[in-house]
């Protein structure tokens, strides 16, 4: 279903007073000795001329685009002007000759230069690169100490603690039972029962298994 058109006061204002300053741009042209399809050529030269500097100007405010657009619109505003009675279009004088024949190099100046002209340096999000991550250093307050080097069974054996001179009584049923564990374990593994293994083995507090050892002369 086609949408209905509906009129509207600024394009119909814009088509009246486009058909007139081309009509007037024609004129000129036509007095000014340009004639057949030259004279309906310099309204559209003039025209695109307006139009590009215009589109430049929004993309990127240059100083050129703003010379180029001025040059265009004193053009427009001077066949318009010109052709209001100020001038006698059967005498037209020999300089807007020269302008009007000079006008194709000077449109084609200003329209080469408006599209070859250097973008704006804009950001380009597609190139830009990405802020670089600050890297965070990690440092220890602490200084790690090294692991202890294991130590050979024969010295952990030697340097088992002695009991004390007051160590505790052990009954004589405990002195037993601790007597045959250390016999089993000979008897299984060919070797005597160390003191930590003993106290491991019995799960007593650690002044009673050192008196037990120390009575079983475990060393």
């Amino acid at each position: 279903m086609s949408r209905s058109i509906r009129p509207d006061a600024v394009l119909i204002q814009a088509v009246i007073a486009g058909a007139l300053s081309f009509a007037h741009l024609h004129d000129l042209a036509a007095a000014a000795g340009q004639s057949g399809w030259k004279a309906w050529a310099y309204p559209v030269s003039v025209d695109l001329l307006l139009v590009a500097a215009w589109r430049r100007l929004r993309t990127g405010r240059d100083r050129s685009s703003w010379t180029w657009f001025a040059i265009a619109l004193c053009a427009s505003l001077g066949a318009n002007v010109a052709t209001a009675g100020l001038l006698d279009m059967d005498h037209v004088p020999a300089w807007l000759r020269i302008l009007v024949a000079g006008w194709p190099a000077l449109a084609f100046l200003g329209g080469t230069l408006l599209v070859h002209a250097p973008a704006p340096n804009t950001p380009d999000p597609a190139t830009n690169p990405e802020p670089a991550v600050p890297e965070v250093e990690m440092q220890r307050t602490d200084t790690p100490q090294p692991a202890p080097a294991p130590v050979p069974a024969a010295e952990l054996t030697a340097a088992s603690p002695k009991p004390p001179a007051s160590a505790p009584a052990v009954p004589s049923a405990l002195l037993d039972h601790a007597r045959s564990i250390a016999d089993a374990h000979r008897s299984t593994t060919g070797e005597p029962i160390t003191a930590d293994a003993l106290t491991a083995r019995l799960g007593l507090p650690a002044s009673t298994c050192q008196a037990i050892a120390a009575q079983l002369q475990l060393t």
